[in-house]
Order: C-alpha cells, then structure tokens, then sequence
C-alpha cells in the first residue's frame, strides 16, 4: 500500500451572522433602531461594521484580503442553512457571531455574541477576527507538516 498524496488545504469559511432577518422592510426597521435607540440595538455585528445604509469600507477592504472564505448570513437564511445551529436547533449559537468551519467541518463559534457585545469598533473586531484566523493557520500547519 502506496501513502496517498497529501491533501490540499482547504481556506477556511469565516460565517458571519447578524441578529436580523432578511428582507427590506427589516433592513428598514434596523437602520432607523440603530440611529434612534443604539444602546438597545440587538445586532453588535451590524453596529460595528455597517454604517447608515451600507457596509463599512475598511470591514469590506479587511474581509476581502483574508485567506478564508468569508459568508454573511442574516438570522432567518442562516437558520435553514443551519438548522442544528439556527434558531431553535439543537446546538443553537447565540446571536450575532462570527463562525469558523475548517475542510467542510461543522463551524464553530469564532468570535461570541458576547464578544461582539463588548467591542467599541470594527478595528477592534479586525484585530480579533484576524488572530483567530492566524491561531487556525498556525493550528493547521502544525498538523499539516508533524514534527
């Protein structure tokens, strides 16, 4: 028996998960919460990285130059996509959160709600989305080449 060839490393999927639904007519109730009541917003997520009405330049510029796969998901898609860890499942994740799956595994929570709750800005979730991105790759390369 020959040893099969190594198997390419695969990026890793970062999920992001807002505390919100899809649909205009949510995105519309969000935007005028966030301006008029911000201290009680329940979506840390799309606080720190949208601003009035679209996505934060310096989140989108951050995410696209990362080596994973990013996806963003709202409470409802992410829930069918899911349903173990959606609203209602089995290993339910509390909302919003930021996921990661390595190689197709089931994710696993990257950055918690509660995490998310505390941070004072999207430089503060860069910084945090980005070690633990570099604490996976430096996993992974350690079980990639054994000593």
């Amino acid at each position: 028996m020959g040893m099969s060839p190594p198997k390419p490393l695969q990026r890793p999927r970062l999920i992001c998960v807002y505390n919100a639904d899809t649909g205009l007519i949510e995105a519309l109730k969000h935007a005028v919460h966030k301006a008029v009541r911000p201290e009680t917003y329940p979506c840390s997520l799309c606080a720190l990285t949208y601003g009035a009405v679209s996505m934060r330049g310096d989140w989108k510029r951050f995410w696209r130059s990362l080596d994973a796969d990013v996806d963003f998901y709202h409470r409802d898609d992410f829930t069918r996509d899911f349903p173990a860890l959606g609203t209602g499942g089995a290993r339910q994740v509390a909302l919003p959160v930021i996921l990661v799956s390595e190689a197709g595994e089931e994710p696993r929570v990257a950055v918690s709600s509660e995490e998310l709750d505390a941070m004072a800005d999207v430089d503060e979730l860069m910084a945090r989305v980005g070690e633990r991105l570099s604490h996976l790759a430096l996993a992974l390369s350690r079980v990639a080449s054994p000593a």
